[in-house]
């Protein structure tokens, strides 16, 4: 059958127009290629991206104040923390009567835990409180609390209270940075240079993570190649010591690694054996940074050669053979001609290795010490030991964001297109 314009229609055998059987069609395999990637879009989302929103909750979030001390904050909103006065009888009553609350549903020491961030000395005044305040029966209750604790006679307190008393704060984040909020004008002020650690640990956390980064590419590159350009069999045999580091525990390879670097180690009594040192001064090569460079690139050395490797294959070997016959030096032939050709994997290594090692806590803490530990390590204890979940996930964001920066980064000047890591 034709049209009225002479242009022929053509129909599938079951009488439908063949345009419209055929945009069904792709919406069918739409539908199905869909539903085969679903399941790991779902995945996704509850392994990455919901634990990363919740990080991002908890860094601003501050209802816990709110929520235990309704009352009590919203009555010192009435409250002029610049008079120089305490607030009046109606809001120290607020406060006993959510104090005794909080103390039936042992909640008062949450309260004096998340104010303990912000200046010291809330942990010990709340718990003394949960103590004290079930001996005040009766007004003036104002009189009572002070006289339970003479804390609640200062106007700091119940500044810190007031300022801190948001459903949200940037205080993780200012400590995060090491600034801090002042309570009484709310300015953001740093913090004395012997408070000051966390900008000290990003700024050792990148500093360290490009030294072993450039570690792994001065002792992966050479090896990568002669991965490359030797034969297929003997290239097998060997990408295989590349890969055992895979198949061995994290905890066997550091702890191997105290073992030959400590002062009574293989090393140090290998050098002392050849003359090299003398038995008092064995060399410190453990609980600090050297520790962790060493263990470190030993340990995220496959993640630069991998990449270099699959590189370095797709390169074919008569471009430096094509160079050479028209007079290049070999060494200028493989400078000007194979080296570039293998940017794409020096990029792909170099990143990879570099957030792999900005967050690792694992081996930093087993072998950095005091000098060799990450921001990770950092993150750490706050999530497993202080309980300070609002800081760790502060300081966690701004690693994530100096991650997606670098890829920004990477983007702009090698393009993730070009990324190759097999």
């Amino acid at each position: 059958m034709g049209s009225s314009t002479g242009n022929p229609i053509l129909y599938t055998a079951d009488g439908i127009p063949l345009k419209i059987s055929l945009v069904r069609a792709q919406r069918r395999s739409k539908i199905i290629a869909f539903s085969m990637v679903l399941p790991l879009l779902i995945f996704i989302l509850i392994a990455f991206l919901i634990p990363i929103v919740d990080m991002l909750l908890l860094s601003v979030d501050n209802s816990i104040t709110k929520d235990i001390l309704p009352k009590s904050v919203q009555t010192l909103q009435s409250w002029d923390e610049t008079s120089g006065e305490l607030p009046d009888e109606f809001i120290f009553a607020a406060m006993v009567e959510e104090i005794k609350k909080a103390k039936a549903a042992r909640e008062h020491t949450k309260i004096g835990s998340r104010l303990n961030y912000e200046s010291s000395g809330f942990s010990s005044l709340f718990r003394k409180a949960g103590r004290k305040v079930k001996k005040i029966k009766k007004p003036p209750y104002k009189e009572a609390l002070i006289k339970s604790d003479k804390r609640w006679g200062e106007i700091k307190t119940w500044q810190v209270i007031k300022q801190f008393s948001t459903e949200y704060t940037d205080g993780y984040y200012l400590a995060a940075l090491d600034f801090k909020r002042n309570p009484t004008t709310g300015n953001i002020e740093s913090l004395p240079k012997k408070d000051s650690i966390y900008l000290k640990l990003f700024w050792r956390t990148m500093l360290l993570s490009s030294l072993i980064t450039f570690l792994t590419f001065i002792i992966g590159f050479p090896l990568a190649y002669m991965l490359a350009t030797v034969s297929t069999r003997l290239s097998n045999i060997l990408i295989i010591f590349v890969l055992l580091p895979f198949w061995t525990s994290l905890l066997v390879r550091t702890t191997s690694w105290i073992a030959l670097l400590q002062q009574e180690g293989v090393i140090n009594d290998f050098l002392v054996l050849v003359g090299l040192i003398d038995n008092e001064g064995r060399l410190a090569m453990i609980h600090n940074a050297t520790g962790t460079v060493v263990a470190m690139t030993h340990i995220l050395l496959p993640f630069m050669i991998l990449p270099l490797f699959s590189v370095m294959k797709t390169i074919p070997k008569s471009y430096v053979r094509a160079a050479v016959s028209l007079g290049a030096h070999p060494w200028k032939a493989f400078w000007k001609v194979y080296f570039p050709n293998t940017g794409a994997g020096i990029g792909a290594g170099s990143i990879l290795v570099f957030i792999i090692a900005i967050g690792y806590y694992i081996t930093p803490a087993l072998v950095g010490g005091s000098s060799g530990t990450f921001i990770s390590n950092r993150i750490a204890y706050h999530i497993s030991s202080s309980l300070n979940w609002g800081l760790g996930a502060a300081l966690g964001v701004i690693l994530l964001g100096i991650v997606l920066a670098l890829f920004v980064l990477y983007d702009r000047i090698v393009g993730i297109d070009n990324m190759k890591l097999n």
